[in-house]
């Protein structure tokens, strides 16, 4: 299923710091330091993207992460306060398995995973992340869950049916 392009100037966008490195190069005159920052931005309400930026500033190192977030931006569809159904996300060795939670729970999950889930507007949801602890692949692998995310509309658009016969 095809994705279309969300613009994401039109949207009121939240950003959070997820990770911040120092990366050294070791050169012949000694080592050169940069910044690799790690970012998520959402606006709260189903849009959510991550985005990754290098510099030799902290400040200039997220401005290119958010940059590169906002051409990256994905739809979650919700139900609710919620999402539609479990999800898996994998990607390298993290593993998140996101699940739907009744109204009022708030959302249980662990740091990386906390940042993309709040940001994407989702209030009840639980989930483990399995595998790692690397925040870039916990946060990759969370962005891979949302995106195989499909409510019962689209579902039994594909499917070619009405919503009636998939529910019996």
């Amino acid at each position: 299923m095809q994705r279309k392009r969300i613009d994401a100037r039109q949207l009121d966008l939240e950003t959070k710091v997820v990770n911040i490195r120092r990366v050294t190069k070791v050169v012949k005159g000694g080592r050169n330091f940069r910044f690799a920052a790690l970012v998520v931005v959402g606006d709260g309400n189903g849009h959510v993207a991550l985005g990754t930026g290098k510099a030799s500033e902290v400040p200039e190192a997220i401005r290119k992460a958010e940059e590169d977030a906002k051409k990256n931006m994905i739809e979650v569809p919700m139900v609710g306060t919620t999402i539609p159904h479990v999800v898996k996300g994998r990607f390298g060795a993290g593993y998140v398995i996101i699940m739907p939670a009744p109204e009022g729970t708030g959302v249980l999950a662990g740091g990386p995973v906390r940042a993309v889930l709040e940001l994407a507007g989702i209030e009840d949801v639980r989930a483990k992340s399995i595998g790692t602890n690397n925040e870039r692949n916990m946060v990759n692998a969370t962005m891979e869950g949302l995106k195989s995310l499909r409510t019962i509309e689209q579902v039994a658009e594909l499917r070619g049916k009405k919503v009636e016969d998939l529910l019996g």
